[in-house]
């Protein structure tokens, strides 16, 4: 009989998670001026958390490594025959197919938010407001094949891999799960996240009354 073994540590969690609300926040607010100020601030998040995603990736707990999910595509269409036999491979950490996806979602997130980054810094014009937005979609056609990988690996491979990003357990021999969840390192980037927003909604708001003053003075000048 497995284990419920721990797999995935809290800042690798709270790194897919805040990720995708962030992905998620900035393609809703896109085309709205009202909201620019929040699309600005989670297209930093998503920058920000790509960079430590990048470092995670080396310095972290096993199945957080590149080292130890990224493959070859040779293994990758290996992992997808084997999906199709029905007879899939296991695997304890990310699959070949998964990897794949979040290697290209890593990379989107770094174009999606340079561009965005030229945008606000008046960069480029028309030509780089199409390549945010081309790049926008893209990233959200892989995040739906992501989806979709999931909701398929989870009904054969018979476990949720919803769950296991949300509490970091899976089943597994003992001697494969991580010795513990880095938890210091997980409370401190979701407390830079949340002191990041704090800030920068106190900064949008500071811009906003500053700009108010100035139209108002303007049109008790024009008076």
């Amino acid at each position: 009989m497995k284990d419920r073994i721990l797999v995935w540590d809290l800042p690798t969690r709270i790194f897919h998670w805040t990720l995708a609300a962030s992905f998620a926040g900035a393609f809703l607010t896109a085309e709205s001026e009202r909201w620019r100020d929040v699309h600005v601030m989670l297209g930093f998040t998503a920058l920000g958390l790509v960079a430590f995603r990048l470092c995670w990736g080396l310095i972290g707990t096993r199945y957080a490594r590149f080292s130890e999910f990224v493959r070859g595509p040779a293994e990758v269409t290996r992992y997808l025959g084997s999906l199709l036999s029905r007879q899939p491979r296991h695997y304890v950490g990310h699959n070949p197919a998964g990897a794949l996806a979040i290697v290209a979602l890593l990379a989107l997130a770094v174009l999606v938010c340079a561009s965005g980054w030229l945008l606000y810094a008046d960069v480029g014009g028309e030509v780089f407001e199409e390549l945010h937005e081309g790049i926008s979609f893209a990233m959200l056609a892989v995040v739906g094949v992501h989806v979709a990988g999931v909701v398929v690996s989870s009904v054969l491979h018979r476990e949720n891999l919803v769950r296991a990003m949300i509490d970091g357990h899976k089943e597994g021999p003992r001697e494969a799960g991580i010795a513990g969840s880095r938890a210091l390192i997980g409370v401190t980037l979701a407390a830079a996240i949340a002191g990041f927003w704090v800030w920068s909604m106190a900064a949008g708001d500071a811009t906003t009354g500053a700009q108010k003053t100035e139209h108002a003075s303007v049109q008790r000048y024009d008076d």
